[in-house]
């Protein structure tokens, strides 16, 4: 029963990190022109940044419709297009964004 339980958790992990693996050639493809992942400067917020600050459901959201999300992520003006990328490759961008940091906002802990 064990040997399955860890197949089953090994298996799992392969298909997250592949997603992650196939994200990033989303990621290099339609999203490196403007937005880095080293703090290397470009138009768009750097997607470490984002990967702290924003949940993979909110990620999705604002690549399938950065024209509607954008006021709600707190942004006073649009400039990212919505992007020709199928509903695959906008889970798989957006879970090598939420991979790139392992800590995130909400994990903080507020001391009284």
């Amino acid at each position: 029963m064990k040997s399955i339980i860890v197949i089953c958790a090994l298996g799992l992990t392969a298909l997250l990190f592949a997603d992650a693996v196939k994200g990033k050639a989303v990621y290099a493809a339609h999203c490196s022109q403007c937005h880095s992942v080293h703090m290397t400067g470009g138009l768009g917020r750097d997607f470490n940044l984002v990967s702290y600050t924003r949940t993979k459901e909110e990620i999705v959201a604002y690549v399938q419709s950065p024209d509607r999300m954008y006021r709600k992520f707190g942004y006073s003006a649009n400039a990212m297009p919505t992007l020709p990328l199928t509903e695959e490759e906008i889970e798989a961008v957006a879970d090598y964004i939420d991979s790139l940091q392992p800590f995130k906002k909400w994990m903080v802990t507020k001391k009284d």
